[in-house]
């Protein structure tokens, strides 16, 4: 029987899977860019998040029985649909090299400097694997967890900084130019990207597809507040100038929060509390890559995949996160490109082909 998840569970997963890359390296690249209007491009990147979305679910729904693969399998033949896992094992690739990044550069380079990175990689197989051997299901339950401790932890750091809040440095709102801020979002939108491209793949495994569109804008929504809160305040605490000059700005930012004379800093509490998102983030990526893998060879269980493809995306992410330069121009770069590419052209291209063989969706859906 198909492991089903909760139309809840998938608004959980949707705010995990953005939210630690967003606040943790987006906005710092975004601020290089357009400075203070890194903010303003959250938002323009959070309703590019929602059509994503909306896309996303509509072509599932056509035949909710399948995946963006068993769709192309379906309308366009057998050898596409091993094309389209191939591009979906790539993307996953590129995700977990993200979130790898994130994890990475948070913990060494504020706390554990002189700890050699691969045993940071070691962590993350070890975590990735036990949470796709568990299931989607356990992942969901997880996510829960992710999305109040990033509730508590955005609470946290409101009150932390609201001392130091200058609304001043918020204005004058576009001052980098309209269109150049919205091409700036396209940063951020590679963290819809992640989100996105995972309900394609995990859609059918959630009941009641008439509420997933609502369901993943909830999530976007959601997640983008919580997301857009961060570039507020480090543009009115830190400044734009001051955020631009860190990769990892947000630990800088939480730098500069306290409460009183007893919570002067609060960088554990970052690391604590988002570890749980950024957990959801290595095992949803590495249960998407294994399915895609299981796509590609015809497996019965994705779960004969999990060690060797574990192994390959944390040997690549290792190649990657040695070298800080190599890292951040792939984030700003090549990942941009491909990510968006797949994001926004898979699923348009599964919409013509479904006008196109109408017929053949229908026997999909008759078949199942």
């Amino acid at each position: 029987m198909k492991i089903q998840i909760s139309n809840g569970m998938l608004l959980a997963l949707i705010i995990n899977m953005v939210y630690s890359k967003a606040l943790g390296l987006t906005q710092g690249i975004m601020a290089r860019e357009v400075g203070g209007d890194m903010w303003t491009a959250t938002i323009f990147s959070t309703i590019q998040g929602c059509i994503m979305m909306v896309m996303t679910t509509l072509v599932i729904r056509r035949a909710p029985k399948l995946d963006f693969m068993g769709h192309t399998e379906k309308l366009i033949g057998k050898w596409a649909g091993k094309i389209v896992a191939l591009i979906l094992f790539l993307f996953f690739t590129g995700a977990y090299f993200t979130v790898m990044i994130t994890y990475v550069y948070h913990l060494m380079d504020y706390f554990l400097p002189e700890m050699p990175a691969y045993l940071f990689l070691v962590v993350s197989f070890l975590i990735g694997c036990y949470g796709v051997f568990s299931g989607l299901e356990v992942i969901g339950r997880l996510a829960f967890v992710g999305v109040f401790f990033i509730i508590v932890f955005n609470i946290l750091l409101m009150f932390g900084t609201i001392k130091e809040f200058d609304s001043k440095e918020l204005l004058p709102i576009l001052e980098s130019g309209f269109w150049r801020t919205i091409w700036a979002s396209r940063q951020n939108d590679t963290d819809w990207a992640m989100a996105t491209i995972m309900a394609g793949v995990i859609l059918p495994n959630v009941k009641d597809n008439n509420t997933w569109t609502r369901s993943g804008i909830a999530g976007i929504l959601i997640g983008g507040l919580l997301v857009l809160q961060w570039p507020i305040l480090e543009a009115a605490v830190l400044s734009p100038e001051v955020t631009k000059q860190y990769i990892v700005a947000c630990m800088q930012m939480a730098r500069s929060a306290h409460i009183g004379q007893f919570i002067q800093r609060y960088e554990l509490f970052m690391v604590v509390f988002f570890a749980f998102s950024l957990l959801v983030q290595m095992s949803i990526c590495l249960f998407c890559a294994c399915r895609a893998v299981g796509s590609i060879f015809n497996l019965k269980s994705y779960r004969t995949v999990i060690i060797p493809v574990g192994l390959i995306l944390n040997g690549a992410a290792y190649w990657i996160i040695i070298d800080h330069t190599r890292a951040m121009n792939f984030l700003e770069g090549p990942w941009v490109v491909f990510s968006l590419s797949v994001a926004f052209g898979l699923p348009l291209l599964l919409w013509g082909s479904g006008f196109l063989f109408k017929r053949k969706l229908q026997e999909a859906n008759a078949n199942t």
